[in-house]
């Protein structure tokens, strides 16, 4: 099915994600993803395990840290770019506010890309070109904006003109919830913004599947290098469940059920033999 389709970039999409994952034999590790999204088909990219060799002590909390000698900022853009001279065809590069820096933003529309991400409230913007050249800016919480409305105004520290949707959404306890959006293309739309970054929740679902059933946390390894292949064993698995998913039209967990009841209703039958010899 994917070799037949006739590819373009119209709406083909790059998602970031970036977790803290609890992996048994150590504290902790910090994964950074790409997952390529077009139509009903995600597929996973790219990935790097953020390594911190540096420790330092933080003086306010008495602690002893660990540092990166790479940022997260500066991994992304290494794997965007791998990702285009890959010949990997998209149009938007989807990411959360961990990555909304002025840096990336310019390297996607340098790399002949557009992104959505959002933005933290205390985030600045100017209304008008002259509010920005005169340095007066509001907190993007501060603009009255309907549900999926968008402004054209500037982001500070940001040279060009960008796009900002505000999102409206009742949480499950009855509160409502604000998203604030950034989007560079501007011949989009509120609504047309908000679904496509909408496509970015694939991303935490690929995360969901990859420790509920590809086992990401149940490492038994403690060697570097073990681990590392056990982290990317687990993301083909992930990525065999995607293929597996177009074939037979059900998801990830249904998939990962058939075998569990087959080997159930074998044991069963096993054991019913057993008692009747």
């Amino acid at each position: 099915m994917v070799q037949e389709k006739v590819w373009t970039d119209e709406n083909e999409i790059i998602c970031w994600h970036f977790d803290h994952c609890k992996v048994r034999s150590v504290k902790g590790l910090n994964l950074l993803n790409a997952l390529y999204h077009s139509d009903e088909i995600s597929i996973p990219v790219a990935f790097e395990v953020v390594h911190k060799p540096i420790q330092f002590s933080d003086i306010n909390i008495h602690k002893l840290k660990r540092a990166s000698e790479i940022t997260k900022n500066e991994l992304i853009k290494a794997m965007i770019a791998t990702c285009i001279a890959n010949a990997l065809k998209f149009r938007y590069v989807l990411t959360d506010s961990w990555f909304a820096a002025k840096d990336n933003f310019e390297f996607i529309l340098k790399k002949g890309k557009h992104f959505i991400s959002t933005l933290k409230e205390n985030r600045l913007v100017a209304l008008t070109e002259a509010d920005k050249n005169e340095g007066r800016f509001l907190r993007i919480s501060q603009l009255e904006l309907t549900d999926q409305q968008t402004v054209r105004d500037g982001l500070k520290g940001f040279p060009q003109v960008v796009l900002f949707v505000r999102r409206i959404f009742t949480n499950k306890d009855g509160s409502i919830g604000l998203l604030n959006l950034v989007c560079s293309d501007l011949e989009s739309t509120g609504e047309q913004a908000s679904t496509i970054y909408q496509k970015r929740w694939k991303v935490e679902e690929f995360h969901k599947s990859l420790k509920s059933n590809a086992g990401l946390a149940k490492s038994p390894t403690r060697m570097v290098i073990s681990q590392g292949n056990h982290i990317f064993m687990s993301i083909f698995a992930v990525f065999k469940l995607e293929c597996l998913k177009l074939k037979h039209k059900v998801n990830h967990f249904a998939l990962r059920t058939k075998p569990f009841i087959k080997a159930n209703q074998m044991a069963y039958r096993e054991l019913q033999l057993l008692r009747t010899a």
